[in-house]
């Protein structure tokens, strides 16, 4: 539920000296990898820089939520694995809650918007068949204007990438995409089909708050992402107003999320650019 105090502290905090609200999105699971729920904020601890903040907003599981699924359609995702892709993502979406935002976009040579934003429930009517096979995967060229695409849209932000983890042609360093995903508030989810992690994958969801996920088979991705629509429905969203006083230049500011649960695991952005 979203907590009342939520609005009046969003508006406080716009009018302390043009300070913003921080927020932050957490997922919190027990060392099983299963999501914790039924947390309130007197659970959590949120340190800016190493210092205690006050958490003047919290919600729990109701947030908004717009996400962007962007799927690798090169050459090297031809046959069975594009087509379990495309079938997996359909789950995701339909493991979302009916209000939620969704996008679809195709990564070939080029990046194409297969369904703009629109409600899960309206999901049927997404042109799936217009995914197929071409070009090669400019992936971190690609990510990067995803992340831009959904940083626009409202509420709690995400992207899912689902791909066999290989970059070819891309402008984009993988430094570069990654400092860009950090400096976002994007949750960032990759999905890679390979044998291995890519450690691009792990790093983007590492600094966003997001998971990376590895699947050997092209046959586990329905249940993964599936579990990942769960995860996403049981969020939590801290906000504070900083403690410091406003700088006269931006700067890096780290965030550091604790819960009181033994052996509970916490994954948040590690900090912003601010003021």
């Amino acid at each position: 539920m979203i907590v009342p105090l939520f609005a009046a502290a969003l508006a406080a905090a716009q009018f302390a000296s043009g300070v913003s609200l921080v927020e932050v999105y957490a997922t919190v699971t027990d060392p099983r990898g299963e999501v914790i729920s039924g947390l309130s904020a007197a659970d959590f601890r949120v340190l800016e820089d190493g210092v205690p903040q006050r958490i003047s907003a919290f919600a729990a599981g109701d947030v908004p939520l717009s996400v962007f699924i962007a799927l690798d359609r090169s050459f090297s995702m031809a046959g069975e694995r594009l087509a379990l892709a495309k079938r997996a993502a359909q789950a995701f979406i339909q493991a979302l809650r009916p209000d939620d935002e969704v996008s679809v976009l195709a990564i070939g040579s080029e990046t194409e918007t297969i369904a703009p934003p629109g409600p899960a429930r309206a999901a049927a009517a997404i042109r799936w068949d217009a995914i197929d096979v071409w070009g090669t995967t400019p992936l971190y060229d690609a990510t990067k204007q995803a992340i831009d695409a959904v940083q626009t849209r409202r509420g709690r932000r995400a992207l899912l990438i689902v791909s066999d983890g290989a970059d070819r042609g891309s402008e984009t360093t993988a430094t570069d995409v990654i400092d860009h995903a950090r400096r976002s508030d994007v949750l960032v989810y990759p999905v890679a089909i390979a044998k291995q992690r890519p450690p691009e994958f792990a790093e983007l969801a590492s600094v966003t708050g997001g998971r990376s996920i590895v699947v050997t088979d092209p046959k586990q991705l329905e249940p993964a992402l599936t579990a990942l629509a769960r995860e996403l429905r049981s969020q939590y969203l801290l906000g504070y107003v900083p403690s410091r006083e406003m700088s006269a230049t931006p700067a890096w500011h780290s965030i550091d999320v604790e819960v009181d649960r033994p052996g509970a695991r916490v994954r948040a952005r590690d900090g912003y650019l601010g003021r």
